[in-house]
């Protein structure tokens, strides 16, 4: 029987410890995406390269044998206050700490070791993939008139592949979003410049890498991190701000933004130490825009970047 494309679900679950045990399920660890792409096997081909004599191909082996996995989420809270969102186990497996104030928050931010892991089940319409020791990294686009986003790419350990019914799912703790437009999103700031802001993307840029050494044991490690990104404002008057000195300038400056769809619901996001790459021109609607690409750099240990959730 055809299998339907349209039908996929993706559970996902904090692993206690790496590649530990531990079983998903649809009532409490589905998780609502909006695109959802898997590779069963990723590996590195080795030729055989024998010698012969005659043409042709060479047969291969496949090293290195893991899975990836792109999921794109509405970037929204859980609902509640101090309640974490669903996908918040793709935020602590992509190199992120979570700090949570009861009824209150929850805050992400870089870590440098001690890193967290998923399980993540995903199915094909029937075809259930078991996927462990999951780390990875993430990217957040953030523009006008659309759906703010975060799009996770990660790497896992291959398990089993079964013939396994789509499970029942409860979708719970993300909340329903708002678009991004001057009533829903405020706050933005850069170098102390409370500019009109169009886009605004970012990129942890973790360097996840798969390890498999004879007597060791298969890991997906996360073993550095350059997070950067672009905005886009409208150009100011110089006297009004002067992006240029910025970029030329070796100081650093602050680059923060809060998307609010209500109590629960609130996204507040921020790049304490921003340091200006080289400032371009762009158009939209016949308006001088300014592309800015940015770097996060921390002052101190891990304090580049944090996402909060009120």
């Amino acid at each position: 029987m055809a299998k339907n494309s349209k039908l996929k679900t993706i559970l996902v679950k904090n692993e206690a410890s790496y590649d530990a045990s531990t079983t998903p399920t649809g009532s409490a660890n589905a998780v609502k995406v909006t695109s959802l792409e898997l590779t069963p096997i990723v590996a590195d081909e080795v030729s055989r390269e024998v010698i012969r004599p005659y043409l042709g191909n060479q047969e291969v082996l496949l090293a290195n044998q893991r899975v990836e996995v792109s999921v794109t989420v509405e970037m929204t809270g859980s609902g509640a206050a101090g309640t974490a969102p669903k996908y918040s186990p793709l935020l602590e497996s992509s190199g992120l700490a979570l700090t949570t104030v009861s009824s209150t928050s929850n805050t992400y931010a870089p870590e440098s070791s001690s890193f967290g892991s998923c399980t993540i089940w995903c199915n094909y319409d029937g075809v259930l993939h078991k996927i462990t020791g999951c780390r990875g990294t993430f990217s957040i686009n953030l523009e006008v008139n659309q759906i703010p986003s975060i799009t996770f790419t990660m790497t896992g350990l291959k398990g089993t592949i079964t013939d396994t019914a789509l499970p029942t799912t409860t979708f719970s703790n993300q909340a329903s979003p708002v678009i991004v437009n001057s009533s829903n999103t405020d706050n933005f700031s850069i170098f102390g410049y409370s500019g009109i802001l169009q886009n605004w993307s970012f990129d942890m840029n973790n360097s996840v890498i798969y390890r498999e050494l004879v007597g060791g044991s298969k890991s997906v490690l996360i073993t550095d991190r350059t997070p950067s990104g672009n905005l886009s404002v409208e150009m100011p008057a110089l006297s009004a701000h002067n992006f240029f000195t910025d970029a030329e300038g070796s100081s650093t400056g602050s680059n923060t933004w809060r998307h609010n769809g209500g109590a629960g619901n609130i996204v507040t996001c921020s790049v304490p130490q921003t340091d200006f790459s080289a400032p371009n021109y762009g158009d939209s609607d016949g308006i001088i825009m300014l592309d800015i690409p940015f770097m996060a750099t921390p002052s101190a240990a891990n304090n580049e970047f944090s996402l909060a959730f009120t």
